[in-house]
């Protein structure tokens, strides 16, 4: 194993020893494989290929300072991608498959699980796939599961810090029946375009309106987005947001700290009222928000004056790393141990 910079990881994909698989055939799961390839055979007509068969998800495994692995909600991320394979047409995942490849891939890559001094992790990549040769448009009849790592730096350079973010008009992420609240590969490739201008402008994501009346915030990018004005968390409400399981569990967290939570939709002039913004993922887990540009209007939002995160994101992402690396109590039962 090359000796790696711990703290300085990018967000990336670096080679690991082994991915876990297992395919499905004539109605049912296979068992578990161990693979050390970093490739998949599979035929050039394959639905994934074509048609758009694929779902993936987004999770990570921390070395805590007691010296145990953790993963974090493990199990929501199984019931996500069954929902997003009901929405494909794809078999569903059990959960307990998808447990126990998490937990299998993470034992088998141990050695690659960064330290906990570090402030990286290694991230998990569950992967679904159509692997049929069809021509006609329609489902796969077996299916590939695969779940890969890679230890990976925060998402954003400096880590928890505010970044500014570019409101796109011209841009949409996804349609308010189509798949925007599935975890589709889909859904990302229609983002890279919008994203490279919000990038070209100098912001550090994009930001989606609602595709319908362009008024309603929706995504930031590939995460969700949150405001809080005085005692209330706030986060839109939409069919064609991804459920992000990092937000749900903010919602419980600040409803916890005693925050009134609101799911709802967000007009885009609400954000003059929010005391502090933020965008929340799996891979960044709260990005808070300096200010918002409307590139079309060119209407500046300031969220944070001074530039610096809020004291209420500050206590959200504190709390919830804290529970992810073992340091406060886990009363919810969010956290599953790597033995």
């Amino acid at each position: 194993m090359p000796q790696l910079d711990w703290a300085n990881l990018p967000f990336g994909y670096i080679k690991t020893d082994y991915n876990v698989r297992s395919y499905y055939k004539d109605g049912k799961w296979g068992d578990i494989e161990v693979s050390d390839s970093e490739y998949i055979h599979m035929h050039m007509a394959a639905t994934c290929l074509h048609y758009g068969q694929e779902a993936f998800e987004g999770q990570k495994a921390f070395r805590c300072p007691d010296g145990k692995i953790r993963m974090f909600r493990i199990e929501e991320n199984a019931r996500r991608l069954q929902n997003t394979a009901r929405g494909l047409l794809m078999p569903e995942v059990p959960t307990e498959l998808f447990v126990e490849m998490a937990k299998r891939v993470v034992k088998l890559n141990e050695r690659f699980v960064p330290p906990y001094e570090s402030g990286a992790s290694l991230y998990l990549r569950p992967l679904l796939i159509g692997m049929s040769a069809e021509i006609g448009v329609r489902p796969s009849q077996e299916y590939l599961f695969i779940i890969m790592v890679s230890p990976v730096g925060p998402y954003f350079k400096g880590g928890f810090h505010t970044n500014d973010y570019a409101i796109v008009r011209n841009y949409d992420r996804a349609a308010p029946h189509g798949t925007g609240a599935y975890k589709v590969g889909g859904n990302y490739a229609a983002s890279l375009a919008a994203n490279k201008v919000a990038h070209e402008a100098g912001f550090a994501c994009e930001i989606y309106l609602d595709a319908r009346e362009h008024k309603y915030i929706e995504e930031i990018g590939a995460a969700n987005f949150f405001g809080v004005r005085g005692n209330t968390y706030i986060t839109p409400k939409s069919t064609s947001i991804l459920p992000s399981i990092t937000n749900a569990s903010m919602r419980q967290l600040a409803a916890d700290l005693g925050f009134n939570v609101e799911v709802r939709p967000v007009p885009e002039d609400e954000l003059t009222t929010f005391d502090e913004a933020g965008a929340v993922g799996t891979a960044a887990v709260i990005s808070p928000i300096g200010r918002i540009v409307d590139l079309d209007t060119g209407k500046e939002y300031v969220i944070s004056k001074d530039g610096e995160p809020g004291p209420v994101c500050k206590q959200l992402y504190t709390k919830f790393r804290n529970i992810q690396y073992g340091l406060e109590p886990d009363v919810h039962g969010w956290i599953t141990f790597v033995d």
